[in-house]
């Protein structure tokens, strides 16, 4: 075991992935009640509580099975929403419940075996309705659907014609398209019902959004749509898009940092538009450097944001008001004292804080997260983000680099119960947001292109060998631990450059890039132009799919001598099973003890707190044993 300061209390791995003790708080529109998940049988479900401290909270869902992340509020007091899928397999469904009755049911508002509802929300002008994209009818396609709340009814507006990736329905009853063309850019067109064709409002070079465009909201008058452009920029900014002319009109940007956009991957995370959800105002916009910087945009935003953060050193999270913005719930993000969520009354000044998700966690056990700035070995500068142990001598210390996913994410400052324990136990955590991550600018995230096992994987040797040389880290006790596309990094580690690391983790990470193309489902697989094929390859080109496998660690799999564990969730739709099974029967043909787990409900990535628990379990046993 490395070294550990005898006055910091070793943390147990079920402390940090146990569920939060309550986490994700929200104010009602009509700023009575807050909405909050917490603990049922294990599982996240959604509680309500009205604003009185010593009122009864009540859970409102019951899942047994997997836990609830996303919810919301509808103009209706009566009626709450969520979203669930089944043990991971990403068939979103609607579900509603009814708060005036408590032992009513959740009624499932989208049953349609198969079918994946996605694009979920409410427009202010249409109280009681919202909007859906399903594909029930065509696995591929995706159609427009408004939504009754109270009855249930599902009102098709739009039917797909094949190839429109989002669709936008205005007040007026206007429709509006994103489809890729066939030059892969990126095309916002108006439907004409009558004559069934689209009409090109604008058009955005594909290349620079890998993601598709985002943010992408309209305003609340329905004659524009807010959203993120780096037209002539290399930087993100927000502008206003004008739905007749499509010309952009700027509303605000920052001299260095891009709109935070990490939601279009993770849309549990913020959105960089702070809105009120209960009006359609835009209230602000997130930026995201080495930490976050808020724009107000609203004069009595500006007056609420200057109280809020007077609250929390930390970064304004999630946050919410009532219709009337008199009453918030706001959350702070922070690397040691996590997501402590706040009530503000702005028409009284009073604040109080409402809860702490893991009271138990003391910040003075927690190490602190530090922005460090990487040069790799062609002079580009690499944003990175050291953890190091507390109260430990930060010399010679065994490592752990931790890949993000994507890889179009970023690793950011705030609290990563992964990265607590792992300092706890005496590591220095390395993150670095090799070329390709987003946040910092389009030719940065450009400098990905093509780079896939190449300069990509450079950069995390280079993050390697710039601690050594710090003095941070032993050279001989460095491991690599990823999930997702961190996961194939952690596998190219360990197949392209074995003598780096003494021991790899893979979390759902993809062994052939051939057939993890192939096997993506095939509701994604029109958008992978301005992603996955622009940006690793064509798998349908001989000759790019060749080159494909070259940088797929099975095709290096006799070079693997590196200490090995390998997790995956059998339900995962992006990185199917397969992906992990190959390349662990490929070591184990060869003799190669790999340690395998798997979880039957589990889809990309674990959720349940005890699949966590037990993956933490044991990557805390197998780092032990192989840094120490």
């Amino acid at each position: 075991m490395p070294a550990r300061s005898h006055d910091i209390p070793q943390l147990d791995v079920e402390e940090l992935f146990s569920s939060p003790a309550r986490i994700g708080a929200s104010i009602s529109p009509d700023g009575t009640r807050i909405a909050y998940l917490a603990p049922w049988r294990d599982r996240l479900n959604v509680w309500v509580q009205s604003l009185d401290p010593d009122a009864q909270a009540r859970c409102v869902t019951a899942d047994g099975n997997r836990s609830v992340l996303t919810y919301h509020w509808t103009a209706n007091p009566r009626w709450l929403l969520y979203e669930q899928d089944g043990d991971g397999n990403e068939q979103w469904h609607i579900y509603r419940v009814d708060l005036d009755d408590p032992d009513a049911d959740a009624v499932d508002l989208t049953p349609f075996p198969g079918a994946t509802a996605i694009g979920f929300e409410t427009m202010v002008t249409r109280p009681g309705k919202a909007f859906l994209h399903l594909n029930h009818r065509n696995p591929v396609e995706f159609d427009l659907y408004e939504l009754d709340v109270s009855t249930g009814e599902l009102t098709m507006l739009a039917q797909n014609p094949g190839h429109v990736a989002g669709w936008l329905y205005t007040p007026d009853g206007a429709l509006y398209a994103l489809t890729a063309t066939d030059d892969d850019d990126i095309e916002l067109a108006q439907w004409d019902r009558e004559a069934g064709k689209l009409r090109t409002v604008t058009t955005f070079d594909g290349t620079d959004y890998p993601l598709f465009v985002h943010p992408f909201a309209l305003t609340p008058d329905g004659t524009g749509v807010w959203l993120g452009s780096n037209r002539n920029s290399d930087r993100t900014r927000l502008v206003r898009l004008d739905l007749a002319t499509g010309e952009e009109i700027g509303v605000d940007s920052h001299p260095v940092f891009d709109l935070d956009t990490r939601c279009a991957v993770f849309p549990t995370l913020p959105s960089p538009l702070i809105r009120n959800e209960h009006t359609g105002a835009l209230l602000g916009a997130r930026y995201l450097g080495e930490r976050q910087v808020i724009h107000p945009l609203d004069p009595h935003f500006a007056a609420v944001l200057k109280n809020l953060e007077k609250l929390s050193d930390g970064d304004l999270a999630a946050v919410s008001c009532d219709a009337r913005g008199r009453h918030w719930v706001a959350a702070f993000n922070h690397d040691r004292d996590p997501h402590a969520t706040y009530h503000y009354d702005h028409i009284t000044g009073r604040s109080r804080l409402l809860h702490r998700p893991y009271p138990h966690l003391a910040p003075e056990v927690l190490a602190p997260m530090s922005p460090a700035t990487i040069p790799a070995r062609d002079g580009l500068r690499l944003p990175a983000y050291l953890t190091l142990p507390v109260g430990v001598e930060p010399t010679g210390l065994p490592t752990v680099l931790l890949v993000h996913g994507g890889p179009w994410m970023r690793d950011s400052w705030g609290f990563h119960p992964a990265v607590q324990l792992l300092a706890n136990r005496g590591y220095a955590v390395l993150q670095v947001n090799f070329r390709g991550s987003m946040g910092y600018g389009k030719a940065f995230l450009k400098a990905g292109i093509g780079e896939l096992a190449r300069k990509m994987h450079d950069d995390l040797i280079d993050a390697v060998d710039w601690a050594v040389g710090e003095g941070y880290s032993d050279r001989d006790r460095v491991a690599v631990f990823g999930a997702s596309y961190g996961g194939y990094a952690a596998l190219v580690g360990v197949s392209f450059t074995p003598d780096v690391f003494a021991a790899a983790i893979d979390v759902c990470g993809p062994s052939n890039l051939v057939t993890y193309l192939g096997s993506l489902p095939d509701f994604v697989k029109p958008q992978l132009a301005n992603n996955w094929t622009l940006y690793a390859g064509d798998p349908d080109d001989p000759e790019q799919a060749a080159d494909l496998l070259a940088r797929s660690p099975i095709s290096r799999v006799d070079q693997i001598r590196t200490p090995l564990m390998v997790a995956q969730g059998a339900n995962d739709i992006r990185v199917v099973k397969a992906e992990s099974d190959r390349i662990v029967d490929a070591l184990r043909a060869r003799g190669v003890d790999v340690e395998y787990m798997v979880k039957d409900n589990e889809g990309h990535g674990f959720l349940n707190p005890d699949n966590n628990i037990d993956l933490f379990r044991a990557a805390d046993r197998f780092l032990a044993r192989h840094l120490a």
